[in-house]
């Protein structure tokens, strides 16, 4: 018989536990849980040889711990075992373990475990030798599992309370790993916020809503401003102004600032289109419309990012700009042809109603550049089909004239396997912008995701600039990875990371 109780004795002697959990309830001990109705034991393909037990049991089940695959058994409590259910979790080779692989590893095992009755589960990962180190081993499974098991249940009217579980684990680097279990805590917490957000209905999120939610972070220690119609006019965004003006609900421009250093600051910019009808050039297909809840999922990134900082108190200085709008029809709604006049003063000829984003963007790159003096400025936005044409979901596309900053975030992106693809944006395209009747027109003829891109780099001066166009990455339409079906709260970890490690 295997006895894994046996095994586990044995690691306690050298190790201690903590536990996390944003939907598990934490617990730590200094010894093993009593309680513990499951056992989740990560192995990989040498251990499998290594260990008679386990090469006998692996064999009998054609199990390989190759990374992600699963052998999972229930046995009845007994002196030799004190778990009713055994998960056997691969990682694969160990020696080339990512963080991310890490993390995936967290999301398999929470799917593995939905359903069932575990109520206190014992995580052991003290087989494995990574050089990620054990702390960031546990640290990335629980950020699997937190994301894994998000669900967006505020409008079921049957909704049953979440199962309250314990998740224990093991390590023998205590202070290490709760330390960088807070970390991902908070980052797991700023992604559900951007999930949450751009899970939210129209009649649920819109400027003034998400304005109110944004403030919540001053409880975190960061600086909140909102802008309002009147502020809006005051400060002459006339772009933003435009897009709104056609709705109940007027816009709004949100700054949250994170001062955790002295440093010149990065800003982030997101379009928050809390729904986008087309304007007056209307969408008309159903499905396409439907999903326009979602316009605003840069915004959302952006202050699921910014949240994520306050509440690690990052040793960083960040800017974050929302730039909110409904962009719908009515007698006062902005019409093709108009001409609209940006915060920097330059004058937009409108062709398409529908190409809004950019324009809301526009005034908060302006704003940002104009009063914050960054050292550098990216914003992220469901901006273009064009862009979901070239790249689908596998990339977010980049757009940037400065090659030091297209590193920095590609370099994010593959360490948080939220990708990015660089598209082109040069001058060659400009004539594409220009207006008959104005200093530029709001779309190109053709290059569609390159023009949008090079139409925003016209609202900045001198700072180092990238543009993230994360339409088709915004929803997922099942759950895979760290995904889960709906809204994704894609560019929460990549900026995350981007900014910690900027030069």
């Amino acid at each position: 018989m295997f006895r894994l109780s046996a095994i586990a004795a044995i690691l306690a002697a050298s190790c201690s536990f903590v536990a996390i959990a944003d939907q598990f309830q934490v617990k730590a001990s200094s010894s093993i849980a009593p309680t513990a109705d499951t056992l989740v034991l990560l192995v990989s393909p040498d251990q499998l040889n290594a260990n008679p037990q386990l090469e006998a049991i692996s064999k009998q089940e054609n199990f390989s711990a190759a990374h992600g695959k699963t052998l999972n058994w229930l046995a009845p409590a007994s002196p030799y075992s004190q778990y009713q259910r055994v998960l056997l979790l691969g990682t694969g080779d160990s020696a080339k373990l990512t963080p991310y692989q890490a993390s995936l590893l967290g999301a398999t095992a929470a799917r593995s475990l939905k359903g069932s009755a575990a109520n206190t589960i014992q995580l052991d990962a003290s087989l494995i030798k990574t050089p990620i180190g054990q702390a960031e081993l546990l640290a990335q499974i629980s950020h699997g599992v937190n994301l894994a098991s998000y669900t967006f249940s505020r409008y079921h009217s049957n909704k049953q309370p979440p199962k309250v579980r314990q998740l224990h684990l093991l390590s023998a680097e205590q202070a290490a790993t709760e330390q960088r279990l807070a970390q991902l805590a908070a980052l797991s917490e700023g992604v559900a916020l951007a999930r949450d957000l751009t899970n939210e209905p129209a009649n649920g999120i819109y400027p003034e809503t998400f304005a109110k939610q944004a403030l919540e972070l001053r409880k975190l220690g960061a600086k909140v401003t909102v802008l309002d119609e009147k502020a809006l006019e005051k400060a002459g965004l006339g772009a933003i102004l435009a897009v709104g003006r056609g709705s109940a609900r007027p816009p709004r421009l949100v700054i949250v600032h994170w001062e955790g250093s002295k440093q010149a600051p990065l800003a982030l910019i997101g379009k928050g289109i809390t729904f986008d009808t087309g304007g007056y050039n209307l969408k008309t297909q159903a499905d396409s419309i439907l999903r326009m809840t979602s316009d605003m999922a840069g915004a959302a990134a952006v202050l699921g990012t910014m949240h994520t900082l306050a509440k690690q108190k990052a040793p960083v200085n960040v800017v974050g700009l929302m730039a909110l709008a409904e962009n719908m029809i009515s007698d006062r709604a902005y019409l093709p042809g108009d001409v609209i006049t940006a915060g920097n003063g330059k004058t937009i000829e409108i062709i398409n109603t529908d190409a809004e984003g950019r324009l809301v963007m526009a005034d908060a790159l302006y704003y940002a550049e104009t009063n914050f003096k960054p050292r550098a400025m990216v914003d992220i936005a469901t901006l273009t089909g064009s862009k979901v044409g070239a790249l689908g979901s596998y990339y977010a596309g980049i757009f940037s004239k400065d090659d030091n900053l297209v590193a920095q975030l590609t370099q994010a992106g593959e360490k948080t396997q939220e990708k990015l693809w660089r598209l082109p944006m040069t001058d060659e395209m400009l004539p594409e912008l220009k207006s008959r009747i104005a200093d530029l027109r709001n779309t190109g003829s053709s290059t569609g995701a390159s023009t949008a891109a090079l139409f925003l780099q016209q609202f900045v001066k001198d700072t180092p600039f990238a543009h993230l166009d994360i339409a088709g990455n915004a929803l997922s339409s099942g759950n895979r990875g760290l995904q889960t079906e709906g809204a994704t709260g894609y560019g929460v970890r990549l900026l995350t990371e981007w900014v910690l490690t900027a030069e």
